[in-house]
């Protein structure tokens, strides 16, 4: 490697007579292969650098038409968005309107319902008071007939002889049969 280097130092020291050699002056050869350089480049990258550019363009255009689309498509789904909630909230209005007023008339079909309830537990109080003093006096009627019943037995004890006692014992026992069968 290092004969390399020395073969271009040493060519570098050469000097110019006018015969083909190296210019070491790094400023005037700069300023010469820049412009060579950019020459070539202007001259044949022209039409590539023109087509990049292009293309570019057209890149950028089809992005910006693409997003207007999709804007007005978002437009316009915004659009349709906001007319269903507007529905959403009339309907939601209308369900609230008529739930109020399906509270009211369930509220007062419950007071209603209420009132015929308690008047029904009204008159089964009533009626089972009526029942209960009913029975109430049928016990004390059968209680007041058992004490005349056993009243009027002793006086006949007292009374009659065993022949006449048998047959009026048999005679209210039957009548006192029948008055139970009655009774039941």
């Amino acid at each position: 490697m290092k004969n390399v280097t020395d073969s271009f130092v040493f060519l570098g020291h050469w000097p110019s007579a006018g015969s083909f050699g190296f210019n070491t002056d790094i400023l005037a050869t700069n300023l010469i292969n820049l412009s060579v350089v950019l020459g070539v480049l202007i001259f044949f990258g022209k039409g590539v650098l023109s087509d990049l550019l292009d293309n570019r363009k057209q890149r950028i255009l089809n992005t910006i038409r693409n997003s207007e689309e999709l804007r007005g498509k978002a437009i316009e789904q915004l659009e349709k968005a906001r007319a269903r909630l507007k529905k959403v909230e009339m309907d939601a209005d209308q369900f609230r309107v008529n739930g109020y007023s399906e509270i009211e008339r369930e509220k007062m079909n419950l007071i209603n319902l209420t009132y015929k309830t308690l008047e029904q537990f009204e008159n089964y109080k009533n009626e089972t008071i009526q029942f209960e003093q009913q029975k109430a006096i049928n016990q004390v009627r059968q209680r007041v007939f058992q004490q005349a019943l056993e009243g009027a037995l002793g006086t006949l004890n007292s009374c009659l002889n065993n022949e006449l006692h048998l047959r009026t014992i048999n005679a209210n026992i039957g009548m006192f049969g029948a008055m139970k069968e009655i009774t039941d």
